[in-house]
């Protein structure tokens, strides 16, 4: 949490050859996982696979869009990270609604499909964590990659607790409540990334005002 307690125009903007080429390695990672999840979580009727790989389609969209600003005015990376933490908002409320429908009107999704694919998927961020880590305390726009990468470490943990559990109880519940867990965490990272962002760019604004 050091770029959210500190001066965050001294935070680490993302100007480093080695940050980019991590970032690349992590938009290839999981442009690939939302194929793989996005067909695993329709053939086993999955939400959480489903949420799950809604959030790896827009982390890839996050980090290119990260990638994109690196070296811009503190406006333009701001404005990045608000749009960025407007949207995992958003993200959230969808993947709770449209799990609670699923678990109500459809039926129980397929656990063993849910068990294999969250066990790649957890791999896969894993890596991309790990990727990251050490410039996980960046401005806005920086640290907005390292909670999405975060959340997807967590919510693909999640996902292979909601299997056991719908395979233990043969009900839907387990998966409508890592929905919701996942739904929460958007909504968390979504605050931290708007206020670190809005933050830093009234320090920017204090800085311009004349003397």
């Amino acid at each position: 949490m050091g770029a959210c307690c500190g001066n965050e125009n001294n935070a680490f903007d993302g100007m480093s050859d080695d940050y980019k080429r991590r970032l690349w390695l992590v938009i290839g990672l999981n442009a690939a996982m939302f194929v793989v999840e996005i067909v695993a979580g329709q053939l086993a009727g999955s939400k959480a696979l489903q949420a799950d790989a809604l959030d790896f389609f827009g982390d890839a969209m996050t980090y290119g869009i990260s990638l994109a600003v690196i070296g811009s005015s503190v406006a333009v990376r701001t404005t990045a990270a608000l749009a960025k933490g407007i949207s995992l908002l958003l993200m959230g409320l969808w993947v709770f609604g449209s799990t609670a429908w699923h678990v109500f009107f459809i039926g129980v999704p397929e656990a063993h499909v849910m068990g294999a694919i969250g066990a790649l998927a957890l791999a896969t961020n894993i890596a991309s964590v790990l990727l990251l880590v050490r410039y996980k305390d960046g401005d806005a726009n920086v640290r907005s990659v390292w909670l999405c990468s975060r959340n997807d470490a967590i919510g693909n943990i999640a996902v292979m607790f909601a299997a056991l559990g719908v395979w233990g109880t043969q009900t839907g519940w387990p998966d409508l409540v890592v929905a919701a867990i996942m739904a929460g965490l958007f909504l968390s990272s979504s605050v931290q990334i708007v206020r670190q962002g809005l933050r830093e760019r009234q320090a920017a604004r204090l800085l311009e005002e004349p003397a």
